[in-house]
């Protein structure tokens, strides 16, 4: 039995028009879209690209796209025949827990939507940036915000992959932070096109009105287990969910130690679910050893199921 790990994009994969080739050609993934409201699909279509970047409007379009792209795959392959590991990258949780069955896509559309404009709030309220450091051994990061911290909040908050790790924090103190790593011998610092802070502790309000909102969904067994973010640990005990979605919000998202974690598990197939191929691209830099294809559209697809099924 073939072992794959299935991979579920976040905020920044999102792209006008993405998904729209899914919508045409395969009924299932065209309910998913219809399930998520006329307004939101028009915007994933149609844009325009300012509106959908709103975290607001990103995180519910990806998570849209990518349970689209799932039933595609889920229609067109014997599932009986592999043996599946989930996760997925910040908001991508979502998608893998929901692809797993934890929660329906009724169900998940709306935590995602209510997530979405939580963190649009909490970033409204604590004001603050987030900036990729390349180059620089974990550690030296983690130092690196903790000196930073004289001149305002700085935490890592992305453990992506071998020298690329995101801070965030308030805008004066991951300037500081960007200061110190390059000292230190950072290749670059890049300050990313985010509406906030995510996942650092400016997030608390948000994570705090996510745990109310969770107390209203119910949570199923699940077909297969997930990796999730904030302890890199695979969970398929529904009572740990909830707890790790609130904590996911305000902590680090350990995507380094999640991937490491599945391949020391023997999965050497990845599939990226969902918009674009930025996972694809953090798993070569893992482990160049290991290949991943991707399913976006029908093209993408097609290649993935003919190499499933060599």
């Amino acid at each position: 039995m073939k072992k794959v790990c299935l991979m579920f994009p976040g905020q920044g994969s999102q792209s006008v028009g993405m998904g729209k080739d899914l919508y045409d050609k395969y009924p299932n993934s065209r309910e998913i879209f219809d399930l998520a409201g006329d307004e939101l699909k028009k915007i994933i279509f149609q844009g325009p690209e300012e509106i959908l970047k709103l975290t607001q409007w990103t995180q519910p379009a990806i998570f849209t796209v990518s349970l689209a792209a799932f039933k595609a795959f889920e229609d067109n392959i014997d599932i009986s025949n592999f043996e599946f590991v989930s996760a997925g990258h910040s908001l991508g949780e979502y998608s893998a827990l929901c692809a797993a069955g934890f929660f329906d896509f009724a169900d998940g559309i709306k935590m995602v939507k209510a997530r979405g404009s939580f963190l649009q709030k909490a970033s409204e309220q604590n004001k603050g940036i987030m900036a990729a450091v390349l180059g620089l051994a974990s550690d030296k990061v983690e130092e690196v915000c903790k000196q930073a911290s004289c001149d305002g909040i700085c935490e890592p908050v992305n453990f992506n992959c071998p020298g690329q790790i995101v801070i965030a924090g308030t805008v004066d103190g991951v300037n500081k932070a960007i200061e110190l790593a390059k000292n230190a011998g950072a290749l670059k610092c890049v300050i990313l096109n985010v509406s906030g802070p995510f996942h650092s502790s400016l997030m608390k309000p948000a994570s705090e009105a996510m745990a109310r909102e969770l107390e209203k969904y119910s949570f199923s067994k699940p077909k297969f287990p997930v990796y999730t973010n904030c302890d890199a640990a695979l969970t398929s005990d529904i009572s740990d969910i909830k707890n790790k979605l609130v904590k996911q919000i305000n902590n680090a998202v350990k995507w380094n130690e999640s991937i490491n974690n599945i391949i020391n598990s023997n999965f050497d197939i990845f599939i990226e679910i969902g918009p674009g191929k930025i996972l694809s691209g953090l798993l070569r830099k893992i482990d160049r050893s290991k290949k991943a294809f991707n399913i976006e559209d029908s093209a993408s697809l097609d290649k993935t199921l003919s190499e499933l099924n060599k």
